[in-house]
């Protein structure tokens, strides 16, 4: 409500900026101030006004910063309303905020981050400095190229990016202690039914942990957002609570909560938190007893071993633990080669490093003792998980469906369930005919994207196996954390890189992982 009646108090001030004032009470000001006030007065009530607006969403959700900038700007609103024009309505109303916002003033309970200090020092100093290089060229009457309106400008972008220093969420290291992945292990090795469950082993997340550490949620915090991956693991009856105290938790540090990749089976945990649920694609699932080469559907496919196999290439399993200095200088060779300039994908579904677990391996297809492509596998409860597929790119279409044919045997051999290939965004809207003009409008955008995503190409390769579609969900707080939720998805997938120093500060983020190296070597490992 504080939130709504900032928001309501700034949209005041603006309004009343832009409109004349009652010529009685301007007369008054103007005859008791000196000149130049009153006008300065409408410029600062039309700023205060704006920043109320845009502060009115941290409000909302408690953050202690957002209180504080919120009574500076109340009071100046409430002065610049009696200095422009007397306008003691609207500056009562002001106040009248005001003495909400001190009545409530231990609600606002979420901390801002401790990390701000340096970044805000450095660019307060800057938006101060430009501020005053307008002011001394605005008295000397300098207009030369108009420097003073790029000053002016720069001095606004350097204003609002102090705002966003200062009302930023508690940001947080990825911290795993050896300890915790160990238990993690543990707990995947017992309770990771989920084909995603065993990609939390990544170094990139942290954990959270039920009080009795028989289940836990992996998870990273990127841009205030708290992106959980995949469902919880281990004790199902833990699940509602260990959400529930997560979702506390991220309220209490001002963060937003999305978890990414749910399955089917979390929804109605999520929804009881209030969450919203929304389809983002499918998980394409091939059952290695049911699969066969046999009939018209899968000619395709059938042609590709085939041919494959005529060309001298052959199908072997190596454990990562296995690899040696050889094979592996070859299989970095060849996803060095097929990346090209492009960073390291992954974050929901792929391993960040592809030799650390041992209990991970790679099926490679060889032809003269030298490696064309290989698929890297992850177990599941049920089975196994493609985590990644590289080859080279002289090597002959069809070595993909080559290498996943020769895997799916390998694993009937083993009485694996299932084998999770891939995971295919947005499959409702490629591979259906639209319904209306919207649905239309969003495939066409897709499609555009594929050229640099592949979306249309993936959905495509892997319906080529008939696999068993299982629906995967976002599941946010509010429509509204969209955007945000996106972004930040994009950026933790390594879809959305940053460049420059950016990208060296997210690289700066990585865990350190002194301790567990340590303990390794205690261990003999």
């Amino acid at each position: 409500m504080l939130g709504w009646a900032a928001a309501a108090v700034g949209a005041t001030g603006i309004a009343s900026a832009l409109t004349p004032e009652f010529a009685d009470r301007s007369d008054f000001v103007r005859g008791v101030l000196p000149p130049g006030f009153p006008g300065a007065a409408r410029v600062l009530a039309l700023t205060f006004g704006l920043t109320l607006i845009w502060l009115s969403r941290s409000l909302a959700r408690r953050r202690r910063r957002a209180w504080q900038l919120a009574v500076l700007l109340v009071v100046g609103l409430a002065i610049a309303h009696l200095a422009k024009g007397l306008d003691v309505e609207e500056a009562s109303l002001s106040l009248l905020v005001l003495a909400a916002l001190f009545r409530f003033r231990k609600r606002f309970d979420v901390p801002g981050d401790p990390l701000f200090v340096r970044p805000l020092l450095v660019t307060t100093l800057a938006f101060t400095t430009t501020a005053a290089l307008v002011v001394v060229l605005d008295l000397r009457g300098f207009r030369g190229d108009r420097i003073e309106d790029v000053l002016a400008a720069f001095s606004l972008v350097l204003g609002f990016r102090t705002l966003h220093l200062w009302l930023r969420p508690i940001s947080q290291r990825v911290r795993q202690s050896a300890e915790e992945r160990r238990l993690v292990r543990k707990l995947v090795r017992s309770h990771g039914d989920d084909s995603l469950a065993f990609f939390s082993l990544r170094r990139d997340k942290s954990y959270f942990f039920s009080p009795t550490r028989k289940s836990f949620v992996a998870y990273k915090v990127v841009g205030g957002c708290a992106l959980v991956s995949g469902d919880p693991i281990g004790d199902k009856a833990e699940r509602p609570q260990l959400l529930a105290e997560f979702q506390r938790v991220c309220h209490t540090r001002g963060w937003r909560l999305a978890l990414l990749g749910a399955s089917g089976e979390l929804l109605p945990a999520a929804r009881a938190l209030g969450l919203r649920a929304i389809k983002i694609g499918d998980e394409a699932v091939v059952r290695p007893a049911a699969f066969s080469l046999e009939g018209r559907a899968i000619r395709k496919v059938r042609q590709s071993v085939t041919r494959l196999e005529r060309e001298g290439y052959r199908f072997q399993v190596v454990a990562a633990c296995d690899v040696d200095t050889t094979l592996r200088a070859e299989l970095e060779s060849v996803s060095a080669a097929w990346r090209g300039s492009n960073v390291e994908r992954g974050f929901s579904m792929a391993m960040d490093d592809q030799f650390r677990e041992p209990d991970t391996f790679f099926a490679i297809a060889e032809r003269d003792d030298t490696v064309g492509g290989f698929l890297h596998v992850v177990p599941s409860g049920r089975g196994f998980s493609l985590g990644a597929m590289r080859r080279r790119r002289d090597t002959p279409n069809g070595l993909m469906e080559f290498l996943i044919v020769e895997l799916l045997g390998w694993a009937r051999e083993r009485d694996a369930e299932e084998i999770s290939l891939n995971f295919c965004v947005f499959t409702d809207l490629l591979a259906e005919t639209p319904r209306n003009r919207l649905a239309a409008i969003a495939r066409g955008v897709l499609r555009v994207g594929d050229r640099l995503f592949q979306l249309e190409r993936l959905l495509v390769f892997s319906r080529k196996f008939s696999p068993e579609w299982r629906p995967r969900y976002l599941c946010v707080e509010r429509l509204s954390d969209l955007i945000l939720v996106g972004v930040a998805y994009l950026r933790v997938e390594s879809l959305l890189t940053p460049p420059g120093p950016w990208a060296r500060r997210a690289a700066e983020a990585l865990p350190d992982h002194s301790e567990e190296t340590a303990a390794a070597h205690r261990h003999g490992v």
